[in-house]
């Protein structure tokens, strides 16, 4: 669906700006010796994949909402790859972290240490309604899998549905559930029983509706769980880091559904969870409660990795068999990263800015919305949110060009973002922006959209 040609369904769901055609030009602006020397060196020693290597420019430092490149220029990082909703290299964190490598840096497996245990009763208690049985893994990717493979074993079925255009990992099974095509395309068939459905979406969606994508997305989900008869769990991302926000109702009838044809509810928060769209988690915006829910990305406050797979009581059915077992599944200092991140979240009162500051970012797109023709679509929740570019409002012809176009010029500006389906300019800063910084990056994307459009010719 991502490498379709129709206008209507756009491709490049990651934003590949390192396959850009306007990468090179500014690389020639920007970089130097020394940074074309490390690019050089990086694209030498690792293999080169799509969206990773050859790499954009070198960072050599990082600290609060900032990156900084190995030539000294500094970046409002509002891309972060989700994982810095602390702010990069937190002090509080950085110090908590080097106290647990000098008390405990390991704990080899079978056995348990008293960090990890309290990190796992921290997040039986913060997670909604029962969800109360943990296990940790190293990655995002890693904790989907343990999910599907607590959904094979309780319900005694394979199949799964998850949306086309969704991103839930690198893993084989992961990729499989996943919708995107750069990650699925050269590897062979997925994994068996993975179905897909198209996504909801009013602005943009499968079925060329304007409204009420929500209920056509979840009456085939219903749909096909009753006819399959043997699908064993339903996988989403509550909140589409697209960013779509799913309409009012809409997870309560996927719930309603598994609940009546026997499938699990399986929510991946690695992305939207621990406060990103103003609670603490997504699917508390919808008041639905998952059978599992996977968290990642920033439960390593940004600097070390672990994810995390809560479930209900009643699915800890898989002490016969070693769904996850890895090497760090326990690790003291991961896990204290993490019991710090949460604590930081808490008492910083990060959730809450997250919403306020976020609500400010939607405000002044939607005033932009106004004043640009290229902004077609505005749409988001706390500190995920973004605008589509279209050519055209009424075709709603989808702007891939004037994206880039904007997303160059913001780096030009010290702002960085993703695009996402080519043409949605998607910004995730951490939970810690302020207003004012909030003001200056909206500023900076007013200014280039305003930069294109003259170029472009649309007035």
């Amino acid at each position: 669906m991502s490498n379709s040609t129709d206008p209507l369904i756009p491709a490049g769901a990651e934003g590949d700006v390192n396959h850009s055609p306007l990468r090179k030009a500014w690389q020639d602006r920007n970089l130097d010796v020394k940074s074309r020397e490390l690019l050089d060196r990086d694209a030498s020693a690792f293999l080169h994949q799509s969206v990773s290597t050859p790499c954009l420019m070198g960072v050599s430092k990082v600290e609060g909402l900032w990156i900084e490149d190995v030539s000294g220029r500094r970046y409002m990082d509002f891309h972060g790859n989700n994982v810095h909703h602390i702010g990069y290299g937190h002090p509080r964190l950085i110090e908590a972290i080097t106290r647990q490598m000098q008390e405990l840096p390991f704990a080899p497996r079978r056995y348990t240490c008293d960090v990890a245990v309290e990190l796992a009763e921290k997040l039986a208690a913060i997670a909604p309604g029962d969800l109360s049985k943990v296990l940790f893994a190293t990655g995002g990717s890693d904790a989907v899998e343990i999910a599907m493979k607590i959904a094979r074993i309780a319900s005694g079925r394979f199949k799964t549905i998850s949306f086309w255009d969704s991103f839930h990992g690198a893993g084989f099974g992961a990729s499989s559930i996943g919708g995107e095509q750069m990650f699925r395309s050269p590897i062979g068939p997925p994994l068996a029983g993975a179905l897909h459905v198209p996504p909801f979406g009013d602005y943009r969606n499968a079925w060329n509706v304007s409204e009420g994508s929500g209920d056509l997305c979840a009456n085939q989900i219903r749909y096909i769980l009753q006819k399959e008869g043997d699908v064993g769990a339903v996988i989403a991302e509550p909140t589409r880091a697209v960013p779509y926000i799913a309409p009012p109702g809409f997870w309560q009838k996927v719930r309603d559904a598994c609940n009546e044809f026997g499938a699990l509810l399986i929510f991946d928060e690695i992305p939207t969870g621990l406060g990103k769209t103003g609670r603490m988690f997504s699917c508390e915006h919808d008041q639905v409660v998952p059978d599992i829910m996977v968290l990642g990305k920033a439960l390593g406050g940004g600097v070390l990795p672990i994810s995390a797979v809560v479930c209900r009581p009643e699915l800890d059915v898989t002490g016969h068999f070693a769904i996850g077992h890895y090497t760090h599944e326990k690790n003291p200092v991961c896990a204290r990263a993490a019991l710090t991140t949460i604590q930081i979240i808490e008492q910083e009162g990060l959730v809450d800015n997250a919403a306020r500051v976020g609500n400010q970012a939607i405000s002044l797109l939607t005033q932009m919305k106004g004043a640009h023709p290229l902004i077609g679509d505005v749409r988001g929740r706390g500190l995920l949110f973004g605008a589509e570019l279209v050519l055209d409002r009424d075709t709603r012809e989808v702007a891939i060009e004037a994206a880039d176009k904007v997303l160059y010029k913001a780096l030009d500006r010290g702002l960085s973002f993703k695009t996402t389906m080519g043409n949605v300019l998607t910004f995730t800063p951490p939970l810690i922006t302020n207003e004012t910084q909030m003001d200056q990056a909206m500023s900076i994307v007013d200014e280039c959209i305003t930069e294109v459009e003259r170029e472009l010719g649309i007035r």
